[in-house]
């Protein structure tokens, strides 16, 4: 990560970070968040599922909400994830799901947390969906690692997490949890991390990224990797050809309102792709590490909103 783009994301966490900053966004940005939120509804997440499925698109949706301040809100997320695998069953949706730990209580209770999940895979496996455990920042990368572990012992196998390139720790935690077989969602990184825990120049990040994706390549294992750069997309579908490797054996994922035409290209070219679609009314936090991953990201949603005042 050069300099700028350093200060750059640094920077904007900190700023939205601020409580009267995150109050005046909340009042006033939700047009900004649009760009990347599918609503703040169940029914408008399973619209968007249906149309993005016409093109051959798979999906993942995300309730979105994390940072919980009282256990009651991890029983009504919980809820809520029910009610979003039973939705997802009766329309006969092309997505899995997608949650965060603490929006489950994990950094309240993790027994409760625990157990909250455990209902919410169970559920997921008497409908046959998968459930993903999102990976997010360092005080909570071994808790979740341990729950995803801890589930497949009890036979829970339709449930995976994350790991995140930029971490120091990600290559050893890829090698041990590929041996174990628990599916896993490879992506950069998208939180402030310090450089005792993560590599903080893009080069090293996409080094390691290439590292943890040919390791599962090479290994056989299905393998989602969740990019917009084009250097990683080329290089997997190179690799994947030079050793062999179906389409069918891995996926490419890319986040809602973030380069859909090339989704959708994807698709056509015979490649696995499913799309990241958060909604929800809790959208503050994910708007805002999406607006930190690049300045082109902040730059897409201004042009946006500018596009549809005119």
């Amino acid at each position: 990560m050069g300099i700028g783009s350093k200060w750059y994301r640094k920077s904007l966490l900190t700023i939205t970070g601020i409580p009267m900053v995150e109050k005046l966004s909340t009042t006033y940005g939700k047009g900004l968040a649009s760009r990347f939120i599918a609503g703040e509804t169940l029914e408008e997440a399973l619209k968007e599922v249906e149309e993005l499925g016409k093109l051959g698109i798979m999906a993942t949706l995300d309730h979105l909400g994390e940072g919980i301040r009282q256990l009651s809100e991890a029983a009504a997320y919980k809820d809520q994830y029910i009610k979003l695998i039973t939705g997802i069953a009766d329309c006969k949706a092309n997505s899995n799901v997608s949650l965060k730990p603490t929006q489950m209580g994990l950094a309240l209770d993790p027994a409760v947390c625990y157990a909250n999940i455990r209902d919410v895979v169970k559920h997921a496996r008497r409908n046959r969906n998968f459930v993903r455990i999102d990976m997010e920042n360092t005080p909570y990368t071994q808790a979740t690692i341990d729950i995803v572990r801890r589930l497949h012992k009890e036979g829970l196998t339709n449930v995976g997490t994350v790991l995140q390139a930029y971490l120091f720790r990600s290559e050893q935690d890829a090698a041990e949890l590929l041996r174990e077989r628990i599916s896993l969602r490879l992506v950069k990184g998208a939180y402030k991390e310090s450089d005792e825990v993560a590599f903080q120049k893009t080069s090293e990040i996409i080094r390691s990224f290439k590292r943890i994706i040919g390791l599962h390549l090479e290994n056989r294992a299905y393998t989602a990797i969740a990019s917009h750069d084009d250097e990683i997309i080329s290089w997997v579908k190179a690799y994947a050809r030079t050793k062999g490797i179906p389409k069918s054996a891995f996926e490419f994922q890319m986040l809602y309102g973030l380069r859909m035409n090339e989704q959708a290209k994807l698709a056509k070219e015979g490649y696995r792709i499913r799309c990241y679609i958060p909604y929800g009314v809790m959208w503050y936090p994910y708007f805002t590490r999406r607006l930190a991953e690049k300045p082109v990201n902040l730059m897409m949603v201004l042009k946006h909103m500018s596009g549809r005042k005119r």
